[in-house]
C-alpha cells in the first residue's frame, strides 16, 4: 500500500484510539468524580474560585450559564482590544512589531474571543510576544468555554428533570485545568523536542541552502501550536501556520498535530455517552460523524494525489500528485487529509495552501464548514449536532405520527422554532455575506484571481467565519475595512447564536415532564435514526449550499475541462 495512505490510516486510527479512553476522562471529570490529577489541581482550583469569589457549589439555570459565558467573553474582548491597538510601547516586543489599526484589532479579537482564529496578519510581523501571549491565552479560554457549555448540554441531557444544570465557572475552570493544560504540555514538549522554537528571544538568523544568511521570526512558538490545535483554534504564530518549518518540521509533528486537533471533539462524543448514560446513544453519532468525515476525506485525497487535470494536459508528470502549495515532506495525501481535519473540526490550521487545491478538494473543505456538525470544534460541535438531532426526532415523528420525543421529553413547538433559526443562521451568514461582497467593488478588489475562483476565495472568506473555523483561501487580500468588519461580524454571530440556541432547547427540555420510554417511542441510538439524521444534514446543506458551490469550485472544476 501507498506509504502516504497508511499515514493517513494511521493518524486517524491513533486519533480514534486515544479519544476513547480521553472520553470516559473527560465524563469523569464533567461528573466531579475523582481522577488521578485532582490531587494537583484541586488547591489550584479553589485558589482560583477564592481569588474570583465564586462559589463553584451553586447550581444555574441554562439562562444563568449562557450569561456567565457572554459576560467574560466580552471582558476578555475588551483586554484584548486594549492589548492589540497598543503593542508597539508595551513590553514583550524585542522585533518593534507596530500596533494593529482599530479595524484589525477588531476582527483579531473576536476571531480569537470566539475560537474562529482568523488571521488578517501576518504573526511573525504583525504582533509582538505580548500579543502573541494575549491570544494564546484566548486559544485556552476559548476552548474552555465550548467544553463548559459541552458539559452544560450533557447535564441538561442526562436529568429526567433538571432546572439547575451544574456550575459554568466550575466547568469552564475544571475544562483548562483537567483536560486542555496536561495534554497542552506533552505536545509542546514533544514539539519543542522536534525543533519547534520556545524562546523569548528575538529574531535569530539561519543559513539558507543557498549559503546566504537571513533574518528568522522565533518566539514561544511550541506552546502557542500546541493550544492552537488541543482547542481547536487553528491560528498560526507564524503567516503560513502548520506548514511553516518552525510550528511543523517534520512528518512525525504533522501526526502530533492532526492527532492533537481532532481528539477533544471526537472524546466529547464518548464522553456524552458516559455522562448520560448512553453509550449507544454516542456510538450512533460517531458513525454519523465518521461517515461524513470520511466520505470528505477520502475523496479529497484521491483528488489532491491525482493532480490537476490542465497540468496533466500539458504533459507534465505528477507522481507526487497536485504539489502546488504543499510541502514536499508531507505530500499531497497527508495535506489533503488534514485539509479536511481542520475544516470539519474547525480549527482552520494548514499545512498547505487551501487556494492551491484543486476545485472538488476546495469545495469538501467548503462542505466541511457548511455542514459544521462532523465533530466540529471543541464543544460547539455536539451543540451543531445536537440541533440536526431534534430536526431529525421532529421530522420522524411526523412521518410515524406521533409526538416527537428525544430522551424522554416531548419536542414542542417552541424547542422546534429554535432549531430552525440555528439551522437557517448559518447558512444565512454565509450567503448574505458573500452576496454583499460580491456586489461591493471594496471586497470584490481584494480577489486575486479573478472568476469563477474568485468568487469562492470570497465564499471560503464568509463560511470560515460562520463556521468559526479560521482557515482562509489566501489568494484573496483580506485585510481592508470591509474584511475586517463584515467577518468580525459574521464570527461574533456565527459563534454565540449557535451555542444560545441549542442549549436553550435542552435547557427547556430538561425542565419538562420525565415521559418513560414504550413501545411506541422512536429509538434514536440506532442505525436507522443514525441514516435518518445523515440524510436531514445532507438534505439541509443540498438545498442551502449547492447554487453558491456551482457558481465557486464546481463552476472551476468543469471549466478545467
Amino acid at each position: 500500500m501507498n506509504t502516504e495512505i497508511l499515514g493517513v490510516i494511521l493518524m486517524f486510527a491513533a486519533t480514534v484510539a486515544l479519544a476513547i479512553p480521553l472520553g470516559r476522562y473527560i465524563g469523569k471529570v464533567f461528573q466531579y468524580e475523582r481522577t488521578w490529577l485532582d490531587p494537583l489541581f484541586n488547591p489550584l482550583d479553589k485558589l482560583f474560585f477564592k481569588l474570583s469569589g465564586i462559589d463553584p457549589s451553586r447550581d444555574m439555570s441554562w439562562k444563568a450559564h449562557l450569561v456567565a459565558l457572554l459576560t467574560i467573553n466580552g471582558s476578555w474582548f475588551v483586554l484584548s482590544m486594549l492589548v492589540l491597538t497598543n503593542m508597539s510601547w508595551l513590553p514583550l516586543n524585542p522585533d518593534g512589531n507596530p500596533s494593529m489599526s482599530p479595524d484589525l484589532a477588531f476582527n483579531t479579537s473576536i476571531s480569537f474571543v470566539c475560537n474562529t482564529n482568523l488571521q488578517h496578519y501576518s504573526g511573525e510581523t504583525g504582533i509582538s510576544y505580548l500579543g502573541q501571549l494575549i491570544l494564546m491565552l484566548w486559544q485556552f479560554v476559548s476552548a474552555g468555554t465550548g467544553i463548559a457549555i459541552a458539559a452544560v448540554l450533557f447535564m441538561a441531557m442526562k436529568e429526567k428533570t433538571a432546572p439547575k444544570l451544574g456550575n459554568f465557572y466550575s466547568f469552564f475552570v475544571r475544562s483548562c485545568t483537567r483536560i486542555l493544560f496536561p495534554i497542552a504540555v506533552v505536545v509542546a514538549s514533544i514539539l519543542a523536542f522536534n525543533g519547534t522554537p520556545m524562546t523569548w528571544e528575538g529574531k535569530g538568523t539561519q543559513e539558507t541552502l543557498e549559503g546566504e544568511t537571513v533574518e528568522v521570526s522565533t518566539g514561544p512558538v511550541a506552546a502557542f501550536t500546541a493550544i492552537k490545535h488541543l482547542g481547536t483554534n487553528g491560528g498560526g504564530y507564524f503567516g503560513t501556520n502548520s506548514a511553516h518549518p518552525f510550528e511543523n518540521p517534520n512528518y512525525l509533528t504533522n501526526i502530533t498535530e492532526m492527532v492533537t486537533q481532532m481528539i477533544i471533539p471526537i472524546a466529547l462524543i464518548f464522553a456524552m455517552g458516559y455522562v448520560i448514560n448512553r453509550p449507544r446513544l454516542s456510538k450512533m453519532i460517531f458513525g454519523v460523524m465518521t461517515l461524513g468525515f470520511l466520505l470528505l476525506a477520502v475523496s479529497t485525497v484521491m483528488f489532491e494525489m491525482n493532480g490537476n487535470p490542465k497540468i496533466t494536459q500539458m504533459g507534465i508528470a505528477q507522481d507526487m500528485g497536485s504539489m502546488e502549495g504543499k510541502e514536499v515532506r508531507f505530500g499531497a495525501a497527508a495535506s489533503g487529509y488534514w485539509s479536511i481535519a481542520t475544516t470539519v473540526i474547525s480549527t482552520g490550521s494548514v499545512n498547505a495552501m487551501h487556494d492551491s487545491f484543486t476545485p472538488l478538494s476546495n469545495m469538501n473543505q467548503l462542505l466541511g464548514m457548511m455542514i459544521n456538525a462532523f465533530y466540529g470544534g471543541v464543544g460547539v460541535g455536539m451543540l451543531n449536532f445536537y440541533v440536526f438531532i431534534i430536526l431529525a426526532v421532529f421530522i420522524s415523528g411526523l412521518m410515524v405520527g406521533r409526538t416527537p420525543e428525544f430522551l424522554g421529553k416531548k419536542i414542542g413547538a417552541q424547542e422546534m422554532k429554535i432549531a430552525m433559526i440555528v439551522a437557517l443562521l448559518h447558512p444565512f451568514l454565509i450567503l448574505v455575506g458573500t452576496a454583499i461582497a460580491a456586489s461591493s467593488p471594496d471586497a470584490t478588489a481584494s480577489i486575486s484571481n479573478p472568476g469563477f475562483h474568485g468568487f469562492g476565495q470570497m465564499l471560503y472568506e464568509f463560511t470560515s467565519s460562520s463556521a468559526n473555523n479560521g482557515s482562509g483561501m489566501e489568494g484573496l487580500g483580506d485585510n481592508t475595512l470591509f474584511w475586517n468588519i463584515s467577518t468580525g461580524i459574521v464570527m461574533l454571530l456565527g459563534r454565540f447564536l449557535p451555542i444560545i440556541g441549542p442549549i436553550a432547547i435542552a435547557g427547556i427540555l430538561a425542565n419538562k415532564k420525565y415521559i418513560p420510554e414504550g413501545n411506541g417511542t422512536l429509538k434514536t441510538d440506532t442505525t436507522t435514526f443514525g441514516m435518518m439524521v445523515f440524510a436531514v444534514i445532507a438534505l439541509i446543506a443540498a438545498l442551502a449550499f449547492f447554487p453558491a458551490l456551482t457558481l465557486g469550485p464546481l463552476a472551476e472544476y468543469f471549466s478545467l475541462y
